[in-house]
């Protein structure tokens, strides 16, 4: 790696780490609620074969 492809990473503003960190759990929110939907209906299929069965 050459030293011009190198980008410096400046601190965050307190005001930015906070609109940051809130963004993060949205996103950790949403992917949450995704997996909960997908177990419960998962459980629903399974409740349905063993219905059948």
């Amino acid at each position: 790696m050459r030293i011009y492809e190198i980008k410096m990473i400046k601190p965050l503003t307190p005001d930015q780490a906070r609109v940051k960190s809130m963004q993060d759990q949205v996103k950790r929110t949403q992917q949450a609620i995704k997996t909960e939907k997908a177990r419960q209906k998962i459980k629903a299929g399974q409740d349905q074969l063993r219905k059948i069965n």
